[in-house]
């Protein structure tokens, strides 16, 4: 048997039911819990678990020994009628496991569609439901969706269609007709699954992977939007308005309307629907040898949650998957080629957790996770990329006009920023001639386990310009493509729905016809402009969370690590929540600190204390300001001089950008510090 540590520490749980175990012991990366290891764990629980290394790597997974400390004694949320009889509270946040069961006689008069407190009389486990006794009623109060209707105000984001679209949507059938599967290829028999979180509700893309004697038959269906969008429409009016789907807690602004996201489009399992697609045949290295475009008609065999593929993947398959397991394990192996391929060839792999705000239903936040990525995402991530490249690499071979997803290569005076990072930890590895990418990855990998790596990942990414939409191809360099573009998700995605007209045009399906040039052109910028209002509302929203959320803790103290030096003071990054503050220079001691610009440290003039991105810092929660979504610490005890625990002897190094004190330059330099995320596939890219 292997050999394991029994450790302890806070629990985050996943909404596909996996979790990651915080560790007490700061040198001791974050542990991969299992679904079968979280039963009866909710997420924030205090726990023991014995801790396996994973095979290959530096990562670890965990078995649970015990829950020591509960984090939830008092629930809230809105009330439900269950049975006839009981109450119940919905684990509508994903973060209990379970619902929670308020018996008759604990229903204290509440009524459904109640905002309710509720005291937790049993928790889950093998034996016990969870329980309640409601304790006081709050009422029928609506006001969840605050912070998010400003958000959609301030950054003008469409969120009514037009009354005409409602007209139009009203008129379409809830599911195709036969008459829709004329001339289209039928692949009804195939086990084509989707793979998403647990919350998704407008599935786009469908997989399904064989191998043969050549290597890997793969098959990406993405829902046929174009069939039912058509250009000019005032659903297309709107879309294109709206330019993409806006996420935020608990509330999407979708670029269609429901019918169609939600239900018509939308890949559900058992129900016929219409699709575009990929089919590529693969070798065994992975490289594309053939691929053929389609209109087709498909039925979802299964829907699957990233967590229930990972356990599939991990050899822990339940018996509701063993019809479409043997799809799930040949698209883990081609996904693991198709990466290793990838990466060979110089694509970055610049691995950023994510924010995940979870907030309760009156919009008040109970926790901020820093939301891992496991191999299935990867996985699906690999397959989608797979299907862009085939698709932008046909469309170039036509000479047909279209739009691509570019990523320019990183200005020099970016390149010499890198350079300083690198040299400023100690790194060997100099950015200097031909093959950016492969030589940036190089000088990453020096660092790979160790405490720098996030930081570099995160300082690596801000030197990189912006992902954007244009007519003329010109790579995209994080990546390392030639030829891209986006062409999976066009439920969320009005760039992907004007690729697949392009691509039926291109096949020779009647009534497609390519955008001009100038409208292309035109299309680029404002679709590229739109994809940033999002992010920047969405990025907005979950700075104004975080700050409601860390209100609760001011003059606690907490665990961080310097992520950014500036001439008026320091950011630190909490290992308990991912939330980060800002300690301003007068809060760091009784000294006069200097700017070294070249070391982005703050260095006492009269202790020689130095302050650098790294460091290990105690904090104190100071101050919080909701409606800037700001959030300031100090040092516990403020006047004493703290010294930051060294990781490294040498000076580090950071972000040049001047860092002002006025609010506006502040929330420009946080804006600037997270831009760049976007050359990662996430959210709104996590399928290229």
């Amino acid at each position: 048997m292997a050999q394991y540590n029994e450790i302890s520490g806070v629990v985050k749980r996943h909404p596909d039911g996996y979790g990651f175990l915080i560790p007490d012991n700061k040198e001791h990366p974050d542990v991969y819990m299992p679904k079968q290891e979280m039963v009866g764990v909710m997420s924030n629980d205090y726990i023991a678990a014995r801790v396996f290394p994973d095979q290959g790597g530096n990562k670890f997974r965990g078995q649970l020994r015990k829950v020591i400390r509960r984090a939830h004694a008092t629930i809230i949320g809105r009330f439900h009628d269950f049975n006839g009889v009981d109450g119940l509270v919905l684990d509508s946040n994903n973060d209990w496991g379970t619902n929670l069961v308020v018996p008759s006689r604990w229903k204290n008069n509440a009524k459904k569609g109640d905002l309710v407190i509720v005291d937790v009389q049993t928790y889950p486990d093998q034996d016990n439901p969870f329980t309640g006794r409601v304790v006081e009623v709050l009422g029928q109060s609506d006001s969840a969706l605050l912070d998010t209707k400003k958000m959609i105000i301030t950054h003008k984001i469409p969120y009514q269609f037009s009354e005409e679209t409602i007209r139009e949507s009203e008129k379409l059938s809830p599911n195709p007709t036969e008459r829709d599967y004329r001339d289209r290829k039928d692949l009804r028999g195939l086990s084509l699954i989707t793979i998403d979180g647990k919350t998704a509700k407008d599935f786009d893309d469908a997989i399904y992977v064989e191998t043969n004697s050549q290597g890997f038959r793969l098959i990406v269906a993405i829902a046929d939007v174009s069939h039912y969008v058509r250009v000019g429409s005032a659903i297309d009016r709107d879309a294109y308005a709206r330019g993409t789907s806006t996420y935020f807690p608990n509330f999407v602004v979708p670029m269609l309307p429901e019918i169609l996201s939600n239900e018509l489009c939308s890949l559900k399992p058992s129900v016929p629907r219409l699709c575009m697609v990929a089919e590529m045949q693969l070798n065994f290295q992975g490289d594309t040898v053939k691929s053929e475009f389609y209109e087709a008609v498909m039925e979802s065999k299964a829907r699957v949650t990233y967590g229930e593929a990972q356990e599939v993947i991990d050899g822990n398959s339940s018996e509701k998957l063993l019809h479409v397991k043997d799809a799930i394990l040949k698209a883990a192996d081609l996904a693991k080629i198709l990466m290793a391929r990838r990466f060979k060839n110089g694509s970055l792999d610049l691995e950023i957790p994510e924010t995940q705000v979870v907030v309760n239903e009156l919009g008040e936040t109970i926790d901020i996770i820093k939301s891992e990525r496991i191999f299935s995402n990867r996985l699906i991530e690999e397959l989608m990329l797979a299907a862009n490249v085939a698709v932008a690499h046909f469309i170039a071979s036509k000479e047909t006009p279209s739009l691509y997803r570019i990523h320019e290569q990183p200005k020099p005076e970016s390149i010499d920023l890198l350079n300083g990072f690198l040299y400023a930890f100690g790194g060997r590895e100099r950015l200097t001639g031909k093959a950016l990418q492969k030589r940036i990855t190089k000088a990453l990998e020096e660092f790979e386990g160790r405490p720098e790596e996030q930081i570099l990942h995160i300082l690596t990414l801000r030197t990189m310009q912006q992902a954007r939409y244009d007519k003329d191809n010109f790579g995209h360099f994080g990546l390392g493509f030639e030829e891209y573009t986006h062409f999976t998700s066009p439920i969320r995605r009005y760039p992907d729905l004007i690729v697949h007209r392009v691509l039926k045009n291109a096949i020779g399906v009647p009534g497609y016809e390519v955008p001009a040039p100038t409208n292309l052109d035109a299309a680029g910028t404002v679709l590229s402009a739109c994809e940033q209002r999002s992010v920047k509302a969405e990025r907005q929203l979950i700075s104004i969370k975080k700050a409601r959320f860390m209100q609760q803790f001011l003059g606690q103290e907490f665990e961080g690590i310097i992520s950014s030096v500036t001439k008026f003071g320091i950011f630190v990054l909490l290992r308990k929540f991912d939330v980060d503050g800002l300690v301003k220079i007068e809060d760091l001691g009784n000294d006069h600190f200097k700017f070294d610009l070249e070391h982005l440290t703050l260095i006492g003039k009269k202790t020689g204390i130095k302050f650098q991105i790294g460091d290990p810092l105690t904090i104190q929660v100071a101050s919080t300001d909701s409606d800037k979504g700001q959030i300031d610490f100090t040092l516990p005890g403020r006047a004493k001089s703290v010294v930051p625990k060294r990781m490294e002897e040498h000076g580090n190094n950071q972000n040049r950008h001047s860092h002002p004190k006025n609010t506006k330059e502040r929330k420009s330099f946080k804006n600037n510090r997270r831009g760049i995320r976007k050359t990662r596939v996430s959210k709104h890219s996590r399928k290229g």
